[in-house]
């Protein structure tokens, strides 16, 4: 019955690949295309009956070859258990035309393949004309529109999609003719190219095993026409027919040489002649140009030169003529020596601008060997600099002449300050050399000297270095060079080299060394070239330099100079800024680590900070004063640059602002840990701070747990009170990255406040839970042999005594503390208690009474100071207890519980609530 059931009929909806020439092998995928290979009767690709190749491999998969079918068609399976079934996809069959350039078993017909060469157009050739196979098997599956070549010549450049091109590029042509074919479509045609690849790779003995009919029919062929040309030797007794006809034919090719030689000799040797005075003739200009050449150059006719040359190598550069050779060597030795004239001419300074361009153009015409005109560059930069520096060496001689015939000039030469330091005011005017009417300093007619000399040379240099850059110099050449780009980096370091080695040089004029310097013997070591000595701390303005470096940015403005060259003569005042002020804030840094010794341990206490000392205020008091010394170098002056403009110079400013407010976290743990060892002596105070200690008095120094408590109130003080306020000074003064800084600051004083809280909770807590045990178990107690219960064990007694004790000191201390601290103490003691109960393997009818009463008592007695924790805790410790069997037992307990809280009602009225303790855990 189930068999009988009609299934419905196949379906083909792939095929793969979907075209071919007759024997392609393709896959058919669809739907019901048989239960089994039995159930297969039929399949039609093209109308060509394929059942014989086909092969089934499942209900969705069929394997089959093609018939002798051309065009499109359907491809219809036949099943018993479906019937006659329907496509969705055609396939196309193609008759493959064999090229000019494939193999071939068998004669081709090309009459079709060739146009003839006798009709009135020329024949086109087929190699050209014919289009190429498809190496992926998928030629229609092309879109219909074509992919914007446009695009293609964007994406690849410098490709192709010819396959026979060196620049072929796969992914251009895959564009230009599949880019509408899915994917599945593109790896079959893979797999074709693979297997198309894999024939050619089996070599001629594929060919031969493939087309073996052919041969045996070319070699009857070749044995027939051997047959016949046996037989016409046979009947013929004079030997073959072509013979003769070969020997008659080399006889009449002799003939015909022996009769014209003599005639073709003679009109050769008069051919040669006429020939050879034409050359003369035409040519006799060739023959006099090294004299010309010579005369020209000496007339400074060098257009001309260069001209005829140019003529001379285009017509006879590669002749093989031996006396145009002869001649044309001449003609190059002569340019030899004409290009070294115009090199050593070009580097020969100083030479005009519009000079340095002309010879630069002639020695490009000429093909020069390596760049004129950079070098020409390089030559003028070091030209330039040997100037700048012999200019120093000179005004530097003519003071030591002036000094040895006892002249003091205040204005003398003093050497460049290493640090980055600004410059100091030069006194003119109040030297009595350098009033109206007398001979200005040396110091200033070097500077002046220095600056005419940069204004007068620099603006060439940077005027041709553009034109060569910009293509303007050598635009008139016509096989010019493409100019390197990469030169324009090195170009642009070459002018900042030059003023750079201007600013230090006027750097060396106008900062003067330290006192403890001896400047008269180093001053010629060092102008220039940097000193090691410190600059003053708060320089002031530097006058001359200022003035020199407005007058060279203003004459320089007009050259379009790189930003860098104008900024580096304003670099002297701005990197003596950024000195004082790295200097200034590593100095409150250093102060402020300093503190310590400080420390007069004068507490004073109030509700919102707790118990704090002096240091907060010390600490707040340096930092304000370091930002108001600041202020005044931070802020521009007279056109100066922004001090925080630079990226640079805000990570310094916020990375010293963030080690200024973290120094003081170092100071408050050192005196937490280790105290103040050295008490401050009266001489430093009055030194360090005069108005700090009026009217106190030095405290000793207090114990470990105190100072742990006081520096916590003095941390806690400063971070919630100090630090917004200094962040707002700092705000106001414009500091860079304050975000941040006032983050970090806060963190380092949040993970200080938390390493000051463990120490002390270490110290406080480790006592009293260290005891518990030996306390518990005194005098061999053991809780199952525990006798009848009298009250609240001693060693809980103890315990909460000692817990007091810490709420007493830091109740008397810092009340905020007193929270955050007991609930950790007391979330330690309960932890500890219950370990203890958990351990005890055995008790008696008392020992769960006594054990009851005393988590019970412990549970009441620490009264708002519980936390989930904690109550968590105390449950599993009664829980894990056996529960009490008798009622009188029960009623022991609840008496003893009163007894105890009334007996220490007064001591546990600290762990009930107080409005000046705010309760929350962790804070």
């Amino acid at each position: 019955m189930l068999s009988s059931v009609r299934k419905p009929p196949p379906q083909v909806t792939g095929i793969s690949p979907k075209e071919g020439p007759p024997g392609t092998r393709v896959t058919l995928r669809g739907e019901n295309l048989g239960t089994d290979a039995r159930d297969l009767i039929g399949l039609r690709i093209c109308g060509m009956d394929c059942l014989m190749t086909a092969e089934w491999k499942s209900p969705n998969k069929i394997i089959a070859r093609t018939g002798q079918a051309k065009g499109k068609g359907d491809i219809i399976v036949v099943t018993r258990s479906g019937g006659v079934g329907t496509c969705t996809v055609v396939f196309r069959g193609y008759y493959i035309q064999t090229g000019p350039l494939q193999e071939s078993a068998i004669w081709i017909d090309e009459t079709q393949t060739y146009a003839t060469m006798f009709g009135r157009s020329r024949a086109t050739s087929p190699v050209t004309s014919q289009t190429h196979d498809d190496p992926l098997g998928l030629s229609d599956e092309a879109s219909d529109t074509r992919f914007p070549e446009g695009d293609l010549l964007e994406m690849f450049p410098e490709g192709s999609g010819d396959s026979s091109l060196d620049n072929f590029v796969p992914a251009w042509y895959l564009l230009e003719n599949h880019h509408g074919t899915s994917f599945d479509d593109l790896k079959a045609g893979l797999a074709f190219l693979k297997r198309k690849s894999s024939q050619r790779d089996e070599g001629p003995m594929a060919f031969v095993k493939a087309n073996l009919s052919s041969f045996m029919d070319c070699y009857d062929t070749l044995a027939e026409v051997h047959s016949k040309v046996a037989d016409d030797r046979t009947n013929n007794p004079g030997g073959c027919i072509t013979e003769s006809l070969e020997d008659v034919l080399l006889r009449a090719n002799h003939a015909a040489e022996d009769l014209f030689q003599d005639v073709l000799r003679r009109k050769d040797r008069a051919d040669a002649t006429r020939n050879a005075l034409g050359v003369l003739h035409r040519f006799k200009w060739l023959f006099n140009l090294p004299h010309t050449i010579d005369t020209n150059i000496k007339k400074g006719d060098y257009d001309l030169v260069i001209t005829d040359f140019t003529r001379a190598k285009s017509l006879f550069g590669e002749t093989e003529v031996a006396v145009f050779k002869k001649v044309y060597k001449e003609v190059e030795k002569r340019i030899a020596a004409f290009r070294t004239m115009l090199y050593r001419k070009l580097m020969e300074l100083p030479l005009p601008l519009e000079e340095q361009k002309k010879v630069i153009r002639y020695l490009v015409h000429l093909e020069s060997r390596g760049d004129p005109a950079w070098e020409c560059l390089v030559n003028m930069q070091q030209w330039l600099s040997s100037l700048l520096i012999d200019c120093k060496d000179q005004h530097l001689a003519r003071e030591h002449q002036s000094q040895e015939a006892g002249g003091k000039d205040s204005g003398k030469m003093d050497s460049v300050d290493d640090s980055g330091s600004r410059l100091n005011t030069i006194q003119l005017g109040r030297t009595p050399s350098f009033k109206s009417g007398s001979k200005p300093p040396q110091k200033v007619l070097f500077i002046d000297h220095l600056t005419r000399l940069l204004l007068d040379t620099l603006p060439d240099l940077w005027r041709l270095g553009q034109a060569y850059f910009s293509g303007k110099l050598l635009k008139e050449v016509k096989k010019s060079k493409h100019v390197d780009t990469a030169k324009q980096g090195k170009f642009k370091q070459m002018i900042l080299d030059v003023i750079s080695l201007f600013c230090n040089l006027d750097r060396a004029a106008c900062l003067p060394l330290p006192p403890s310097t001896n400047s008269r013997r180093r001053r010629g070591r060092h102008l220039g070239h940097g000193a090691t000595g410190r600059a003053p701390r708060c320089p002031g303005s530097p006058s001359v330099c200022d003035t020199t470096g407005g007058s060279c940015t203003l004459a320089l403005s007009g050259l379009d100079l790189p930003n860098e060259a104008t900024e580096l003569l304003q670099q002297l005042v701005f990197a003596m800024r950024s000195h004082c002020m790295t200097r200034l804030l590593e100095q409150a840094i250093s102060d402020i680590k300093a503190l310590h010794d400080r420390e007069m341990w004068l507490i004073d206490t109030n509700d919102e900070s707790g118990a704090t000392t002096l240091l907060p205020a010390l600490f707040e008091n340096i930092v304000s004063e370091t930002v108001q010394h600041l202020q005044e170098i931070i802020r521009p002056k007279g056109g100066e640059e922004k001090l925080f403009s630079q990226p640079e110079i805000q990570e310094r400013a916020a990375r010293l602002t963030v080690e200024l407010l973290q120094s003081f976290a170092g100071t408050l743990e050192q005196l937490a840990v280790l105290g103040n060892v050295e008490k401050p002596t009266d001489s430093r105070r009055s030194a360090l701070a005069p108005d700090q200690f009026v009217g106190g008095t030095t405290e000793e120094m207090p114990s470990l747990d105190k100072r742990l408590l006081v520096m916590t109130g003095n941390c806690s003080y400063t971070r919630t009170d100090i630090l917004p306020r200094l962040i707002e000074l700092l705000n106001k003064h414009g500091y860079p990255q304050l975000e941040e800084v006032r983050d970090a600051a806060v963190q380092c004083y949040e993970a200080l406040d938390e390493r000051l809280f463990v120490n002390y909770i270490e110290e406080k807590a480790n006592p009293i839970i260290g005891s518990l045990e030996q306390n518990m178990y005194t005098g061999r107690f053991d809780w199952g042999r525990c006798l009848r219960s009298t009250g609240v064990s001693n060693y809980l007694k103890e315990a909460v005594m000692g817990i007091i004790q810490v709420h007493a000191e830091v109740y008397s201390i810092s009340p905020n503390f007193v929270s955050r601290i007991l609930f950790y103490i007391i979330e330690a003691v309960v932890e500890e208690i219950v370990r203890l109960m958990q351990c005890v393997t055995h008790f008696n009818a008392y020992g769960i009474v006594q054990a009851r009463l005393e988590l019970t008592a412990l549970d009441r007695a620490i009264g708002v100071y519980k936390t989930e924790h904690t109550v968590a805790a105390l449950k599993e410790g009664l829980d894990g207890i056996p529960s009490i069997k008798t009622a009188a037992d029960e009623k022991l307990m609840h008496d003893l519980l009163d007894q105890f809280q009334s007996r220490m009602k007064f001591q546990l009225l600290c762990f009930k609530a107080d409005p000046n303790i705010k309760l929350s855990p962790g804070t």
